[in-house]
């Protein structure tokens, strides 16, 4: 079997491998290398480093929708391709070019939360399952017929960072197991049903902004489904205050303002929300290092009365 492979970020990587392992791959194409860091330095995409450590050769166009990019797949004579997390929506010519088309492995139980930020949004909204699907790929986002799921609890202690390891290696043994069959004609494609559709937006720096008049439940989601980024962040006066860790309580003071301090114990700072209390237990002032509740307390940089504040 030849194959293509599109992708570009580390959740990416473990399918690379696993098609490696079971195919030749005849070419990778991942997003070009992008500026990051303090000095801004080119940093490749980790899809780009791992394709080169197995030695397989690497594109990284800027423009996808051309005549000569397309020709170019062609001339390779793959059989399929797998596109994982590439980061671009690709158009019919690229998607035809392998001899039986593309395939997708999404991070997301189809057709709940289509696009880029499956993960986060499944967190968010308090999702309590979630999993990987392998698809047929056409011009839509995430819109083709279905082919394979795999599911998987959301724990109350997952955050965006550790839902997406665990994906990323369901999504690569979901592919071992399904792709040759599919290449076999064994898997029967189904339509996805569009009243069921659900969208994960690209996410932006302020959604990760708390909202304290939420319930204490939703603040938690959001805190978890930010992390690692962009981040939830509030405000306690001037400062900008991210918050790494929290949990909801059962305690709900009578009175209190959302986003108000009522309480600080070695475990957490309280803080009343619409609905309930929320527990933080890590936090980090900007241009500080992240600290537990105990050792922010201890720098007396709050106290019980303070107000966080959504405008941050």
């Amino acid at each position: 079997m030849r194959s293509i492979f599109f992708g570009s970020p580390e959740f990416a990587v473990p399918c690379l491998e696993a098609l490696h392992a079971m195919s030749e791959v005849v070419g990778v194409i991942a997003q070009p290398d992008r500026p990051a860091g303090r000095g801004l330095a080119l940093r490749p995409p980790a899809v780009k480093v791992r394709a080169r450590e197995l030695g397989l050769e690497v594109w990284q166009p800027t423009k996808v929708r051309t005549v000569e990019f397309t020709e170019r797949l062609r001339a390779l004579e793959a059989d399929v391709g797998v596109v994982v997390a590439y980061g671009r929506i690709l158009p019919r010519t690229v998607l035809d070019a392998p001899r039986l088309g593309c395939v997708n492995v999404h991070a997301s139980l189809l057709p709940r939360w289509r696009g880029a930020a499956p993960i986060q949004w499944s967190i968010v909204h308090g999702d309590t399952e979630t999993g990987v699907t392998l698809m047929q790929m056409d011009e839509g986002m995430d819109t083709g017929p279905l082919l394979a799921k795999a599911t998987t609890p959301i724990e109350p202690s997952d955050d965006a960072g550790t839902l997406s390891e665990r994906l990323s290696r369901m999504g690569a043994e979901l592919l071992k197991e399904e792709l040759p069959r599919y290449l076999a004609g064994a898997l029967r494609a189904e339509p996805q049903d569009e009243t069921r559709a659900t969208m994960a937006p690209l996410l932006r720096k302020e959604d990760g902004r708390i909202d304290w008049w939420q319930s204490a439940d939703a603040v938690h989601n959001q805190i978890r489904g930010m992390n690692p980024w962009p981040g939830a962040h509030t405000s306690l006066g001037e400062r900008r205050i991210k918050i790494h860790r929290a949990v909801p309580s059962t305690l709900d003071p009578e009175g209190a303002r959302p986003g108000e301090v009522t309480a600080l114990d070695p475990e957490g700072i309280l803080v009343a929300c619409a609905r309930g209390t929320l527990e933080i237990q890590e936090l980090q002032e900007s241009g500080r290092k992240r600290v537990d509740a105990r050792s922010f307390i201890s720098g007396r940089r709050v106290a019980v009365g303070d107000r966080f504040s959504h405008e941050g």
